[in-house]
């Protein structure tokens, strides 16, 4: 139906800057909006940052005025830049999508997570 496929992900020092993508392809018809979670051990899944397809966009407190989030509605890809990171900022980073596929409705759709780790 829909893959996600995510890719920047990696190890950095505080202070440092990283930028996640995230490339949605499959039977889509449209799409809704895409955004980033994030999941630390032990920790629920949170909302980092998401975009809304016409433009909107959404973060948590925590990455404001740090992380950015883009989109390329050509390329159905997403993009998560992320600056001044923190250690507390480490965690699993999840790529979602809430798209139409035909024959299968709206649906949210996840990718497999990329690991960021902040650290010294």
């Amino acid at each position: 139906q829909v893959q996600l496929v995510e890719s920047g992900g990696g190890l950095v020092q505080p202070g440092g800057s990283l930028r996640l993508s995230c490339a949605a392809s499959g039977s889509i018809f449209s799409i809704n909006r895409m955004g980033w979670y994030r999941q630390a051990p032990g920790k629920e899944r949170e909302l980092v940052a998401r975009i809304i397809w016409d433009g909107i966009v959404n973060y948590a407190d925590s990455v404001k005025g740090r992380f950015t989030i883009s989109r390329d509605t050509a390329k159905n890809t997403v993009y998560l830049l992320m600056n001044n990171l923190k250690p507390e900022d480490t965690a699993v980073y999840y790529c979602n999508a809430r798209a139409l596929v035909a024959a299968h409705g709206t649906n949210d759709y996840w990718g497999q997570g990329t690991q960021v780790t902040v650290s010294s």
